[in-house]
This record gives structure tokens, C-alpha cells and sequence, in this order.
């Protein structure tokens, strides 16, 4: 049972006034299954729990609140006590419904996603809020990753009831899955010809419009969108997002702007904003909806980039190490941050705290061979070759054909005279990119005027 508002309203207000009383009161079954629905539908599982039990010692006999019995003992794993009950209840009421679904929800949470879709065909049978069963079955499919079956049983759902807009979400979604953007398109049509004033569907419509970079029709989709529900900030977004794409700024920044008068400023929003300012040359304007960004949403790494990059593109380097040091004090872990880090202090000149940013991206996770080849540069300025060679080393683990690192390890090779390494990775090098020899000439001069290095580069002419 769903919580029926003009039903439960009532119910709930006596009940609740019960309670602070003090003083225990009569309720119907059907009440006490309105006043617990309502209470699982917000997470309030210990006053579900306690107008459960008050239930029933009123309705001991009640097949409805053992059912939401059931519901709340799978919400607490109890899985056998629910299994035992059900099966008792399936004696009592082999035609009620719940039953199959919360015997069908079980086993969902034992992966046992096959079963359960089964158990919910039978429970079609026998339901009214087919509606219901259509849109769990859908999510036993996306469980199984078998998006078509997913697809079509929301779509089932959808024709039962056209405003569960979750299941419409559900249908998209299908649909990228599968990179069905053109029937997307197709079926989100024939919806809005039964549906013309569902902005949501408008909305997904021009999100799809947008990802196949036809903005016109995008924009005309997300016009209807608001037509449809003027306070919709979804669609206010993305229209400012299309109108970006085709350069019309000013636009932009209206629709932005309009949801920040709908809702409390969003980070997205300010930052696109700022973006918009940016493109437009407006500086100061850019600056100070990048710093609201970061104000609304510390958080963001999105706000910190877009600070620190404007600063970068500028050559204020000073000032935009101020702000990728504040944004690592918020998060240590961002690999985006580090790569920032690195590359302004090595524009900087601080090469010790270049290569610690080009080491922590490394730690990170992020294998780009741009981190490797910057930071044994650096080492080797620094003059700790040993640790220049081992990071060369590390990165032919992943990039085992890559010319400037054999480039590279040959100089370094040469350079401490171990001669029949350097000659290894030189014929590697010249090998695979005879060109790239100019690395030898730029970074290992003394070297390359070896005349044992000049005989190998000869023979490859």
C-alpha cells in the first residue's frame, strides 16, 4: 500500500496526537497501514516499527500489516523470519499480491534476480497497480543488465501510468545504455504526441538532441520544457548549456541566472557563469562567479580548476598556486589538483615541489605518460639520475615502445658510463623514432657529441 495523503493525513494526525498523549486510541487496520507506509516511505523505521507492533496487538488477524511485517524484517535482514512469514501468509491469501512481490524483493537481495521476475509475472496476475509490478520487474532486468527486457517493462509501466516519470528516467537511460539515441528521440516523440505538456519528457528530448550536437533541436526541446513548467531549473540549465555550445553568451547567463532566482545558487550554475564571463572577456565578472563557485561548494574540484586555470592562462602563476594549495588542503586526494600543483611550480622554477606534485600523481593512479617523462626531466635537473632511471623504468611498464623514454634512458645510461645500457636504448630509440633524436641533442649534450653515440645515430640515416 502507498501512502495516500488525503486518506493518511487524518490518521496520522490522530495517531501522533495519541502518542504525545500518552493515551492509546482504536485505528482500523487500514489506518495503521497508511500511518506505517508513510513512516517507511521517510525512513522513520523505529516509529514504523513501534505503530507496527501497536497494529498488531489491535489486528492480530491482519494480513495487510503483516505484509508491511514482512517489509520491515527484509529491510532489517531478517530474512528467514520473512521467508516464514510469507509462506504462512501464501496459505491464508494465495491470490494477494504483495505476498509475490515481497517473496520476489527477497530474493533480489539474494541475486537471485531470475526468480524474483518470475515471482512478479505471477504477481501481475493478480494486481491492480500493474504499474508497480512493471517498474520493479524493470529493475530486476537492470539488476541482470539486460537493458532491452529493462526497457520495455518500464515502457509497460509508463503506459499504466504516465506521470511515474522515474520509470520515463528509467526508459533513457535504456536507451544511452544501449546507444539507442535515435530511437530515444523516436519513442520520447510518440510520448509527447499523448503527452504534449510533460516537461520532463521535453527535457530528456533536448538532452538527447544535445548529445547527437544537434543544438537547434535541443533548444527548441527545452523551450517546450519550460513552457511546460517555468520554475523547471533542469531545463533552464541545459538550455544554457546549448546555448554556450553556439557561442550566444549573454543567453546563456540569462537561463543561468533565472535558476538562481528559482533555488539557492547552485556551484554549476555560478561556475558556468563564470565561464560564460571568461569567453566573453569579461574578467572581473569571470573572477568573482568563480570565487562564488568555490564559496557555495568548496567541494567542487570543478570551481578550484576553473580559478586556478584562468590565473594559468594568464601566466599568474603566483596566484594560481595560492589556489591549488587551498584546493589540496580541502582535498589531499585529487589527482587534478597534483597535476596543477606540479606543472605551475615547475613554471615556477620550484622544481623540488614540481616533482613531489608529478610523484603524487603518480601514486595516485594516473599513468599519463606527460607525468613520467616531466618528472625524470626534473630528477635528472636535480641531478638524481638513480631516481630519474628508475621512473623512466617504471613508465616502460606502461609504455614499453615509447621512443622519448628509450631516448631518454639511453642519456641517462651514458651519462653514469654504463655504456651497454645506453647503446640498448639508443638502438631502441632511433629504432622506433629516428627523428626524436633531437631528445638526446637537447637534454644530454655531452652525449651526444659521444662519438660511439654518433657512429649508432649514423647507421640509422
Amino acid at each position: 500500500m502507498k501512502y495516500n495523503h488525503e486518506e493518511g493525513n487524518l490518521s496520522l494526525t490522530r495517531y501522533e496526537s495519541m502518542l504525545r498523549s500518552n493515551d492509546v486510541k482504536f485505528f482500523d487496520s487500514n489506518e495503521f497501514e497508511l500511518i506505517i507506509d508513510y513512516y517507511l516511505e521517510n525512513g522513520k523505521i523505529v516509529k514504523a516499527k513501534k505503530a507496527l507492533s501497536l497494529g498488531l496487538s489491535q489486528h492480530p488477524s491482519s494480513v495487510g500489516l503483516k505484509l508491511l511485517h514482512v517489509e520491515v524484517m527484509i529491510f532489517e535482514d531478517q530474512i528467514d523470519k520473512a521467508d516464514e512469514l510469507l509462506a504462512q501468509l501464501h496459505a491464508i491469501e494465495p491470490e494477494n499480491e504483495e505476498v509475490y512481490i515481497q517473496k520476489a524483493n527477497i530474493l533480489s537481495k539474494q541475486n537471485e534476480h531470475e526468480k524474483a521476475i518470475e515471482l512478479l509475472t505471477t504477481a501481475l496476475g493478480y494486481t491492480k497497480d500493474e504499474a508497480d509490478v512493471y517498474s520493479l520487474m524493470g529493475m530486476e532486468y537492470l539488476f541482470l543488465d539486460d537493458y532491452e527486457n529493462a526497457k520495455i517493462n518500464f515502457m509497460h509501466c509508463l503506459e499504466k501510468d504516465a506521470e511515474d516519470y522515474s520509470s520515463l528516467y528509467n526508459i533513457i537511460y535504456c536507451f544511452e545504455i544501449l546507444e539507442q539515441h535515435a530511437q530515444a528521440i523516436d519513442y520520447l516523440n510518440l510520448f509527447l504526441d499523448k503527452n504534449p505538456y510533460c516537461e520532463v519528457a521535453w527535457h530528456q528530448i533536448g538532452k538527447q538532441y544535445f548529445d547527437l550536437k544537434d543544438y537547434k533541436k535541443a533548444l527548441t526541446a527545452f523551450d517546450f520544457a519550460i513552457i511546460s513548467d517555468e520554475y523547471f531549473i533542469g531545463a533552464y540549465l541545459e538550455k544554457g548549456k546549448v546555448l554556450e555550445k553556439l557561442k550566444r553568451y549573454n543567453e546563456a547567463i540569462e537561463n543561468y541566472r533565472i535558476t538562481l532566482e528559482l533555488d539557492d545558487p547552485t556551484s554549476f550554475a555560478l561556475l558556468r557563469i563564470g565561464k560564460c564571463f571568461e569567453k566573453l572577456g569579461n574578467k572581473d565578472l569571470a573572477i568573482q562567479h568563480y570565487s562564488r563557485t568555490v564559496h557555495e561548494d568548496p567541494l567542487l574540484d570543478k570551481g578550484w580548476i576553473a580559478i586556478t586555470d584562468f590565473y594559468m592562462r594568464r601566466k599568474n602563476f603566483q596566484k594560481a598556486l595560492y589556489y591549488i594549495n587551498k584546493a589540496i588542503s580541502i582535498d589531499g586526494e585529487n589527482v587534478h589538483y597534483w597535476k596543477r600543483y606540479a606543472k605551475i611550480n615547475n613554471r615556477l622554477s620550484f622544481f623540488e615541489e614540481a616533482e613531489r606534485g608529478y610523484r603524487k600523481v603518480l601514486e595516485l593512479g594516473n599513468y599519463e605518460l606527460e607525468t613520467w617523462i616531466n618528472r625524470a626531466d626534473i630528477l635528472k635537473f636535480l641531478g638524481e639520475y638513480d631516481g630519474a632511471t628508475q621512473n623512466l623504468y617504471q613508465a616502460l611498464e606502461f609504455y614499453p615502445e615509447n621512443p622519448e623514454i628509450h631516448y631518454r634512458l639511453a642519456g641517462l645510461c651514458y651519462e653514469v658510463q654504463e655504456f651497454e645500457k645506453g647503446q640498448f636504448h639508443l638502438h631502441n630509440a632511433l629504432r622506433l623514432d629516428f627523428e626524436y633524436y633531437i631528445i638526446l641533442e637537447e637534454l644530454f649534450q655531452n652525449v651526444f657529441q659521444l662519438q660511439m653515440v654518433q657512429d649508432i645515430i649514423n647507421t640509422y640515416k
